[in-house]
């Protein structure tokens, strides 16, 4: 999957229904989209969604059934990777920063702990 290629929000609806169900038919995108197009309107989505690469197709007797192209986490890894590089110059640092400046409400004692073990296990592993 390329890490530039962006997805529009009903691209990222889509792709979030997928990787719930691990594979979905147009039928089963439609029927759990928010305020859903036309059929042939989500059947185009999913064309597109496979021509950008963050999909693959298997046909199932006269349907497609569509898969993502990625693990859920792989494509967390190349989207935060994209992300660090775009906005934050390729800084782990400032995006960490921006991070906790946006969720410092959100963070219990334990979110913390756990934060403070990953960064210690990074330093050791040299990351």
């Amino acid at each position: 999957m390329k890490a530039q290629t962006s997805l529009s929000r009903r691209e990222r609806q889509i792709m979030d229904i997928i990787y719930q169900l691990k594979e979905a038919t147009v039928a089963q995108v439609l029927e759990r989209l928010p305020d859903p197009p036309s059929y042939s309107a989500v059947r185009a989505l999913l064309r597109v969604l496979e021509n950008k690469g963050h999909l693959c197709h298997k046909q199932d007797g006269p349907r497609y059934v569509f898969s993502p192209t990625l693990s859920r986490e792989a494509a967390r890894q190349t989207a935060l990777q994209h992300l660090r590089k775009t906005f934050f110059n390729g800084s782990t640092e400032e995006i960490m920063a921006a991070l906790l400046d946006i969720s410092e409400d959100d963070l219990s004692e334990e979110d913390y702990f756990r934060l403070q073990e990953l960064i210690e296990k990074a330093r050791k592993e040299g990351r």
